[in-house]
């Protein structure tokens, strides 16, 4: 019985090792280098020239104090207050009872601990505001207040935020405290520029860590509309695309899929639930050779045989090319056998012959 060559690199009847019989061509790698370097760079060029880069402007705290400066007021005096998603966050940006997501017992989010403690109004406003040649006089009287009164005059400031429908933030005539004096010198940072700065500086010359700058935009309605027009979120397969027509991460689309289809869309521990369904999957499929029934199914599918078509036409051929040769190899030698077996036999057969003439 013939058996069929494997894949493998074992010496008994490996493919791998043996002499290529296909077919072959010529390759100029000097060539391949000047097309994929030389050429490819000069066409990306010229349509980078004609079309213009197909990156998005970024978002920086300029454009958004002057594209909505009652989104920014207010999200500012959330993060004065403590009320805004990243001061209600949780690890690892602080300790928020129930703020994370668990199954069960199970709480991920809470094992790594406060690793990257943010306090948002110190952080975010009072820090920054510090940073001014002339520090506001508010900003004293905000520190010097107690956590009660601060809450109250936060919670005026929003009240009289939400009910402004305009783009002029509301008067300071009010039981507003200091809050309308410190985010009115919050909001010029942010059209002047210098808020971008005072929240990635870090004493060095490179500002590397953006995270604190990512979190303000992040609370604000302003940056989640930009994220929403361009199908960015949660809910669009935002996990998956990218801005502009630029690709997006096709590959991503099984861990996107679950945000689009319900319960998972609307649980309030979704992350966690996919993260560990995607995290059982990948167990599965790296696990997929050891596990008895599901490791025979592309045998019972042999979908493979299809994708790798021309292999298995070479092997045939390869296999039923040997079995002939083998067996004009095997007459060969059995019609060499006999030769050499009539001619030992010959003077025997003559000497016979000889003697029965003579009797």
């Amino acid at each position: 019985m013939t058996r069929t060559p494997s894949m493998t690199w074992r010496r008994r009847d490996d493919i791998a090792g043996r002499p290529w019989r296909g077919r072959v061509r010529d390759y100029d790698l000097f060539k391949e280098v000047t097309i994929g370097v030389i050429v490819v760079g000069a066409v990306t060029l010229g349509l980078a020239a004609v079309f213009g880069s197909p990156d998005e402007p970024g978002v920086t705290f300029a454009s958004w104090s002057a594209a909505d400066p009652v989104d920014f007021a207010s999200t500012a005096t959330a993060e004065l207050d403590g009320t805004s998603s990243t001061a209600q966050y949780g690890p690892p940006y602080n300790d928020t009872q129930g703020a994370t997501q668990t199954l069960g017992p199970l709480d991920l989010q809470s094992l790594s601990g406060v690793r990257l403690p943010i306090d948002t109004a110190q952080a975010f406003v009072i820090g920054p505001l510090r940073t001014l040649p002339t520090v506001p006089a508010a900003v004293a009287r905000w520190t010097s207040a107690t956590p009660a009164q601060q809450a109250k005059w936060a919670a005026a400031y929003e009240k009289a935020l939400a009910a402004d429908t305009g783009t002029a933030l509301p008067k300071s005539s009010g039981a507003y405290g200091p809050v309308p004096a410190m985010i009115s010198s919050l909001s010029g940072m942010a059209r002047s520029g210098a808020l971008d700065g005072a929240l990635t500086s870090q004493g060095g010359f490179y500002a590397l860590n953006h995270t604190p700058a990512i979190l303000f935009l992040g609370d604000g309605q302003y940056f989640r509309n930009l994220a929403a027009a361009q199908h960015l979120t949660g809910d669009q397969w935002g996990m998956m695309n990218e801005t502009g027509n630029t690709p997006g991460q096709a590959w991503l689309w099984l861990f996107s899929l679950f945000y689009q289809v319900q319960p998972f869309a609307s649980l309030s521990n979704a992350d966690l639930v996919i993260v560990l369904i995607m995290g059982t999957l990948t167990l599965l499929l790296a696990l997929l050779p050891f596990i008895p029934g599901l490791r025979t199914i592309p045998r019972w599918i042999p979908l493979h045989r299809i994708i790798w078509r021309d292999y298995y036409r070479a092997t045939r051929v390869s296999a039923s090319t040997g079995q002939s040769a083998t067996a004009s190899s095997a007459a060969s030698s059995s019609s060499a056998r006999s030769g050499t077996s009539e001619r030992r036999d010959m003077p025997k057969r003559v000497a016979s012959s000889s003697r029965s003439e003579t009797g």
